[in-house]
């Protein structure tokens, strides 16, 4: 019997390891779902999510070798970042008209493999100040475009009560804004998939 304990206890501890290297945070709390319970439904959302990010990255594997679009698992869930220039035409919150095929690739998607997942979409703007555009500042145009991403998404029969949206500006960088390069990373808009222990965490407090 103390075997038996002592095997279940590593195996629950290798779980929990390998899901914090995965990016995924595991709290226990008292009174809740047992802990095995709950290292089933983080290895659930994980997979959903990992299924998601291989279509993803089948659906869009030019626009991934062209380094226009980029795939990854990170903390906050799988994100797809779209280099700013591919979506939109410098200063501008207008989708281009080429950009709709690429959304479209994710649209289908968020409504079929994580259907039942909600969506949120980040805008981000280098440091550069606002100058000949007519925007107030990089807080608006970093909004106004992830809004209009979330519209063309709600367009595409991705559910509304699923998506939100926010804009960050200049204040989230992935690098440095010393170079064009650096800046070019930093002007994006991420569409982010979240997993359901997030949703669930949020409703229950």
């Amino acid at each position: 019997m103390r075997t038996y304990k002592l095997m279940f206890t590593t195996f629950v501890l290798a779980l929990i390891a390998i899901f914090g290297l995965s990016g995924c945070t595991v709290i226990f709390q008292k009174g809740r779902r047992t802990d095995i319970e709950k290292i089933s439904k983080l290895k659930s959302d994980l997979s959903e999510l990992e299924r998601a990010k291989e279509e993803l990255e089948k659906r869009l594997r030019d626009e991934i070798n062209n380094k226009q679009v980029k795939v990854e698992m990170q903390d906050k869930g799988l994100v797809i970042t779209f280099v700013a220039e591919v979506l939109f035409d410098s200063g501008k919150a207008k989708l281009r008209q080429d950009s709709l095929a690429k959304l479209s690739k994710v649209a289908g998607i968020l409504n079929t493999t994580v259907a039942d997942l909600n969506i949120g979409i980040e805008g981000h703007t280098d440091n550069q100040p606002i100058k000949k555009s007519g925007w107030k500042s990089n807080w608006e145009l970093s909004t106004a475009r992830a809004l209009s991403v979330l519209h063309y998404l709600s367009e595409q029969s991705v559910s509304e009560p699923r998506l939100s949206a926010v804009g960050y500006g200049e204040y989230r960088p992935v690098t440095a804004n010393d170079n064009k390069e650096g800046r070019q990373k930093n002007r994006r808009v991420e569409i982010v998939i979240l997993p359901k222990t997030e949703k669930a965490q949020a409703e229950s407090n």
